[in-house]
């Protein structure tokens, strides 16, 4: 054991010193000599690992939870949430919501400035939020977050300045909405709805968030040094408004996709945080005091392309999923580590009532019955015989396309498995996360993993994801009646409506088999004694605004 994480300690090191060194020549650093040198000046450095360089770091464009997480420490929004999932004040100092629900009224603090120094006022949110609409921009959440504010169709049509968002003066910004939405406050605190400094974005264009110099921000750190592959480092902002808050200096996290070279830099005390644990180490890193597991709102998920034959059959969709063993996957190949999911909507999404929407979908039965996988099996294969492939005779061979990283090849492996137990052929697609993302975003596949983790505990969050018109339904599902049932939920000031057409919708979804729930999210992560005032949210986000760590 000892011998084998020392070898990859090896590569990791030389990886990382390689990287670094081999772009000095354009001002980097080495991390292992800032490291050393962090002593020496008394600085406060925290090194963590939550994932690989993400797609983007434009707060418009990202939708993976590692750019999320990035971009929450560097921006800030008008409200934010603390460590117990309520609204709290950020940018906006307070809120104020209209009698009928439909006007939203934010008061900025008095002094705000971005990273750079210069004035951050309303005229930012409202170009932010104007931006997010922008046809040309292609915001993947604009519908999810904009869509209830007034004049979006138009404004995502080309006429931008038809949203109902106007900057009053400098410190005011006023929200109209064409719908009353009970949670907008939850969306006012969404890293899509930061503000982004226009004169930057006009000055660089698509290039302004791939630089430090040019990634101008208003949160607790600002961009100090970006290495695609290896690091981006981040420094306490001077100008942040409540810096005297922040402790530490410098926040540096480790680009390593690899799942044995972070936990090998993080067993060597190269970095404090690691979220990438290799499949085969976690059980017995359970038992150590390091070892964190932390219940999500999502799902882990497989895609399947409806817009492609044979998954334009609901039959087949239906028989592929029924094949999964649900309980198998989360207890038996990823270690007790995930839940069975039984729907498309797990624990701690709220209900109009206050309880776990889970509680009341379905009747109150699971969607899915995770004990009974010898019975699900043989539905499986009476689907596909219905569906005109008895026993998969006459099926095509389909595609899985997925990563390796985590437990992602073990599914796809399984699902191999699983599925020729229907006399199914599947290939497995193992690519690199920069070019899943790509093929999946385009259609390019027949099946894929996928997942979605909460951005606010509402269930339209991941419910939205499968509208038709939704930047983030990868799947083209497409349903009328779904899509109505999306409709009421939005519209209706009924919470006891609005609540029935949710479920309505999960009922379509479930029933339909538009995609193959698999498990319910966890977070399990090893952190050193050293870290301290560091929280984690259901949605899957690390707060490091307070964090310190011990010398």
């Amino acid at each position: 054991m000892k011998k084998r994480v020392m070898s990859i300690l090896l590569i990791a090191t030389m990886v990382f010193g390689l990287v670094a060194c081999g772009a000095k020549e354009k001002g980097d650093k080495d991390v292992k000599t800032e490291a050393s040198t962090e002593k020496a000046t008394g600085e406060k450095e925290l090194k963590i690992q939550l994932g690989a360089s993400p797609e983007t770091l434009d707060p418009a464009l990202n939708v993976v939870i590692t750019g999320g997480n990035i971009l929450l420490q560097s921006f800030e929004c008008l409200l934010v949430v603390d460590k117990n999932g309520e609204l709290q004040p950020g940018q906006a100092e307070k809120w104020e919501v209209s009698d009928d629900g439909l006007t939203w009224t934010f008061y900025l603090r008095d002094g705000l400035k971005w990273s750079d120094g210069s004035e951050l006022t309303a005229k930012d949110f409202e170009y932010s939020w104007k931006r997010m609409c922008n046809p040309e921009v292609a915001a993947p959440y604009g519908q999810t977050v904009l869509g209830m504010v007034k004049g979006f169709d138009e404004a995502t049509a080309g006429n931008v300045d038809a949203l109902g968002v106007t900057a009053k003066d400098d410190k005011t910004l006023v929200v109209e909405l064409n719908q009353i939405c009970t949670y907008f406050g939850s969306l006012a605190s969404f890293i899509s709805l930061c503000p982004v400094q226009k004169e930057t974005i006009e000055k660089n264009g698509d290039k302004w968030a791939t630089e430090a110099e040019t990634l101008v921000s208003n949160g607790p750190y600002y961009f100090t040094e970006i290495v695609p592959d290896s690091h981006i480092t981040m420094s306490k902002n001077p100008n942040y408004w409540n810096a005297d808050a922040v402790k530490l200096d410098k926040l540096t996290f480790a680009l390593l996709d690899d799942p044995n070279t972070a936990f090998a830099a993080y067993e060597a005390g190269e970095i404090e945080m690691v979220k990438s644990i290799p499949t085969e180490e976690v059980g017995n890193l359970q038992e150590r005091d390091d070892f964190y597991r932390e219940p999500l709102i999502g799902t882990y998920f497989v895609n399947l392309n409806v817009s492609r034959a044979p998954f334009d059959n609901e039959k087949v969709r239906q028989a592929l999923s029924l094949a999964v063993d649900r309980k198998y996957v989360a207890n038996t190949l990823f270690e007790g580590t995930y839940t069975p999911a039984s729907s498309m909507i797990g624990p701690g999404w709220k209900d109009a009532d206050g309880k776990d929407f889970k509680e009341n979908a379905n009747g109150g039965k699971p969607y899915i019955d995770v004990e009974d996988h010898k019975g699900n099996l043989e539905k499986a294969k009476a689907l596909l015989a219905e569906a005109g492939y008895p026993n998969g005779e006459g099926f095509p061979e389909i595609g899985y396309a997925t990563t390796a990283s985590g437990y992602n090849k073990v599914l796809a492996e399984y699902l191999q498995q699983a599925w020729a137990e229907l006399g199914i052929n599947l290939r497995l697609d193992i690519i690199e996360s920069p070019s899943l993302m790509a093929a999946v975003d385009e259609g390019n596949y027949d099946t894929s993993r996928n997942g979605w983790v909460g951005d606010y505990p509402d269930p339209s969050n991941m419910l939205e994801i499968f509208y038709s018109t939704n930047g983030n339904n990868q799947g083209r599902y497409v349903n009328s009646n779904y899509d109505a049932a999306i409709a009421v939920a939005r519209a209706t000031t009924d919470l006891n409506k609005r609540s029935e057409a949710l479920h309505n919708a999960e009922d379509i979804l479930m029933n339909e088999a538009a995609c193959i729930p698999v498990a319910y999210f966890n977070d399990f992560w090893l952190q050193t004694d050293k870290v301290k005032d560091v929280w984690h949210s259901a949605c899957g986000f690390w707060h490091f605004e307070n964090a310190d760590i011990a010398e």
